[in-house]
């Protein structure tokens, strides 16, 4: 347990390593710190806001990391919050140098926050609206029941990352693309669906909103985890540590950067690409980067053939009961990784026609880019989508090369060529 003397220790390195991260040229918000038990940071983990809504998924998850955690499978060292102050929260059973490097850790976050150009529109007082989201929503389960709200909440949050984060609109329909389509399915539906009651309206327009704020981090995940964990190196590196430390601190920035084999680390992709671009342009090219750069343009621009050859990334692909590596090739493992990241990771599915066949029925359509859909996820979601809609739910995709569009009425999944 944290004693006096450990909360002054952690107070006093919080005050030396804000005063080295502003002469290094961060700047990042106010800052807040909390040191918190095991539940509660799992549960700001699970539900990812402190005073979010709840949700059985909110609760799946709080389970699952809470029993990773007892069974030492995996250890969530710290949570931040992208407000203005900007929330810190630190876990009770870290060590004192652990936190010292999460402080480090999140002044680069922060810092990221308030100066990235794709966070430029977050609603900074995002905590204190979510509140007042968990209160309607509570509202609307005294007032309609908790399983016509969970009901809501299920085909919501289904669909909630297909938004438009790159264009605001309200509740009119005026939000067409040059092409007739509408990326913000969730938008469209609570505009447009002539089935949902008014509250439910608002709901979806409330998980929009809250994905909105959510959105900028998907699109910079491997940036954003690069910069901080660039910053917590080179700060950490310039207190004075004891032999003890320095093999403590080691141990644990290796278990934050270190290679997943089979996975991408985000930590180590992003620090390792801007620890080159530091050697070759300088430490001044890299605040520019950190201004602008998204994951899809910093991979672009500044991912190498020098860096897969030196990180070992490849593309692999399975063949019988082995995996077999296919290419090396930088502009191959680059254009996979562009894939990845694209949209935030989640496939572009955008609205072509809400009165498809003159019937009110809903067309959506998948812009393949050479992943086929999930079957399983298709299976899932489009139900979800018709009781949304209230209509017959169509989706246009492609599978081995043909296009076919799938379709939902309410009595099973059809397939049909397009």
């Amino acid at each position: 347990m944290w004693t006096f003397k450990d909360e002054e220790a952690l107070r006093e390195a919080i005050g030396r390593l804000t005063e080295m991260a502003s002469a290094h040229g961060l700047d990042f918000f106010p800052m807040r710190y909390e040191i918190c038990p095991p539940e509660v940071l799992y549960s700001i983990g699970a539900y990812g806001m402190p005073t979010r809504f709840s949700h059985w998924s909110f609760g799946k998850a709080y389970q699952r990391m809470k029993t990773e955690y007892d069974y030492g499978l995996s250890k969530i060292y710290e949570l931040v919050i992208n407000s203005d102050p900007c929330y810190a929260f630190l876990l009770e059973s870290n060590s004192l140098l652990q936190n010292k490097l999460i402080v480090a850790h999140v002044l680069g976050h922060s810092d990221f926050f308030k100066n990235n150009a794709m966070f430029a529109d977050t609603d900074r007082n995002m905590v204190d609206r979510m509140a007042v989201f968990a209160d309607r929503i509570r509202e609307f389960e005294k007032q309609y029941g908790v399983d016509e709200v969970e009901r809501a909440l299920d085909a919501g949050l289904a669909i909630q990352e297909h938004i438009d984060p790159h264009r605001r609109f309200g509740r009119s329909p005026g939000f067409a693309e040059p092409d007739g389509t509408h990326k913000d399915v969730v938008g469209f539906i609570a505009a447009e669906s002539r089935y949902l009651a008014d509250w439910q309206r608002e709901l979806l327009h409330m998980l929009r909103a809250e994905m909105l704020y959510f959105w900028p981090q998907l699109e910079t995940k491997i940036l954003n985890e690069g910069w901080a964990s660039y910053w917590h190196l080179k700060l950490i590196r310039e207190l004075e540590l004891d032999a003890g430390e320095v093999v403590e601190f080691a141990k644990m920035n290796a278990g934050v950067i270190q290679p997943v084999p089979g996975q991408l680390n985000p930590y180590y992709l992003g620090l390792s690409m801007l620890q080159q671009i530091e050697r070759t342009e300088g430490p001044e090219a890299l605040f520019d980067i950190r201004a602008m750069e998204s994951d899809v343009s910093f991979l672009r621009n500044y991912l190498n053939q020098e860096l897969v050859e030196k990180l070992d990334l490849f593309l692999f692909q399975r063949e019988g009961q082995l995996y077999k590596v296919t290419s090396k090739e930088v502009s191959q493992v680059r254009d996979t990784l562009i894939r990845s990241r694209t949209n935030g990771g989640f496939p572009y599915i955008v609205v072509k026609d809400g009165d498809y066949k003159s019937r009110g029925e809903l067309l959506l359509v998948h812009r393949y880019e050479g992943l086929e859909l999930d079957r399983r996820y298709v299976e899932r979601t489009m139900p979800l989508v018709h009781r949304l809609w209230g209509r017959p739910v169509h989706l246009r995709t492609q599978v081995d090369g043909k296009e076919i569009t799938y379709g939902w009425e309410g009595n099973g999944l059809t397939t049909a060529a397009s």
